[in-house]
């Protein structure tokens, strides 16, 4: 009977290991994709880099010609993003500080 407890408990180890060679080899093939999934990611992000610096010159060069100020444009912009980011979090405040006011004049209603 020891035997076939050995056979057994072989097998098993046997089956164990066939199980992980084979999600070895699934999370090798993962990788791998992933991988070309990166490096195709990358090249489309170096090409609309390139792309992008390609417009801004062209942008830059037809302001000039039109004698538009390149850089106040830009901080204009800068700074109106900044207000609205600053809008946005002053507008979610109000709202949490309503919210508060109604919640306290309802515990006062229960009282």
């Amino acid at each position: 009977m020891g035997l076939g407890g050995t056979a057994k408990k072989l097998q098993k180890v046997t089956d164990m290991a066939e199980d992980v060679y084979s999600r070895l080899n699934d999370l090798r093939d993962q990788v791998v994709e992933m991988r070309e999934t990166t490096q195709e990611t990358k090249a489309r992000v170096d090409r609309l880099e390139t792309e992008s610096a390609e417009m801004r010159a062209l942008l830059e060069a037809l302001a000039e010609k039109e004698g538009i100020d390149v850089e106040s444009v830009s901080a204009e912009a800068h700074i109106s993003e900044a207000e609205g980011e600053g809008d946005a979090a002053a507008d979610a405040d109000a709202g949490a500080d309503a919210d508060d006011a109604a919640d306290g004049a309802d515990d006062e209603d229960a009282a």
